[in-house]
């Protein structure tokens, strides 16, 4: 089967031995590019296939997003929901440091299966998982009636956080870098961030844009932290200081109240298309891989989320 890995060469298509694994096998219909695969593939990172962002369909037509952790599901993490924070050495993610779905097929744990709802289009389905991040992000945040959101950071994940914390019933403001992202903004919903916010998330993982969290942030307010630092975080420290600001991590998503933050984020993908009409913005055949990474990696041609197709 093909698979997208990185080479010497870069990112290409290769064939593979498809793993013979239990589990259920889904024939791949959509796999995003996140950024931290553009990170990795220009890092040189190599040995797996790539794509943790995907979807696909079953023998019996059947059709899956796919949450991609790897938990032990024994530990106490793992037995309070929190799965993203499981200790054993097997937790991990597929598509990072092991196979992921940027293929023709993957056969993955039937607990990793999340039924696509009516109105989600499977070929849409991998915005779940970082729509599944955001809504995690958001739902971090303990919004109160009332309160005021802003975003800052205009990729996939800012506008999926503002979409979902829309979704919740808050206005939300999102600061952006480029004009085809404060387009895709309004089309969510969203206005141009000015005045100080109960919340702020941060999606940007810059420097610069923690500094403008915590300028848009009230005395007292909150800042969530959706960006990826791989250092230090770069908090600014008189402004938090005098504002008495409380920073908030947020990773991946989890279970809560009998439910997983992967089903809400489909429900929502699904109850509003517009969100993937507006936050997938390319979409190539696999075999098209390296150049799907190239558009993704460079945001000022447009692009937000890029998708593959096998």
């Amino acid at each position: 089967m093909r698979a997208v890995r990185n080479t010497d060469s870069g990112i290409s298509v290769t064939e593979t031995e498809e793993p013979e694994t239990a589990g259920v096998r889904l024939t791949v219909a959509s796999a995003g590019v996140c950024g931290t695969d553009v990170g990795f593939a220009a890092g040189g990172v190599q040995g797996y296939t790539y794509g943790h962002e995907f979807a696909g369909t079953t023998a019996d037509g059947e059709c899956y997003a796919v949450e991609p952790t790897v938990y032990c599901g024994q530990c106490d993490q793992c037995r309070a929901g929190h799965v993203q924070r499981c200790g054993a050495p097997e937790h991990g993610t597929l598509g990072i440091f092991r196979d992921g779905g940027m293929c023709d097929a993957v056969t993955v744990a039937e607990t990793m299966l999340v039924p696509l709802p009516s109105g989600l289009d499977v070929r849409d389905a991998c915005l779940v998982e970082p729509a599944s991040v955001a809504w995690h992000g958001v739902r971090r945040a303990a919004l109160e009636p009332g309160e005021r959101v802003a975003v800052v950071g205009g990729g996939s994940i800012g506008l999926l956080a503002a979409a979902s914390a829309r979704h919740r019933g808050f206005d939300v403001d999102v600061v952006v870098r480029h004009e085809h992202q404060r387009i895709a903004a309004e089309r969510l919903g969203a206005g141009a961030a000015e005045g100080g916010y109960d919340v702020v998330i941060d999606a940007a993982g810059s420097e610069e844009g923690l500094a403008r969290c915590a300028e848009l942030a009230r005395v007292g307010g909150r800042v969530v932290l959706l960006g990826l630092y791989q250092q230090a975080v770069p908090i600014p420290g008189i402004t938090s200081l005098v504002k008495e600001l409380t920073y908030l991590n947020s990773i991946a998503y989890s279970r809560h109240d009998g439910s997983r933050d992967f089903e809400q984020a489909a429900a929502m993908l699904a109850g509003n298309p517009e969100i993937a009409r507006t936050v997938i913005t390319h979409r190539f055949p696999l075999d098209d891989a390296a150049e799907a990474f190239r558009v993704a990696g460079d945001r000022a041609s447009g692009a937000i989320k890029v998708v593959l197709h096998p």
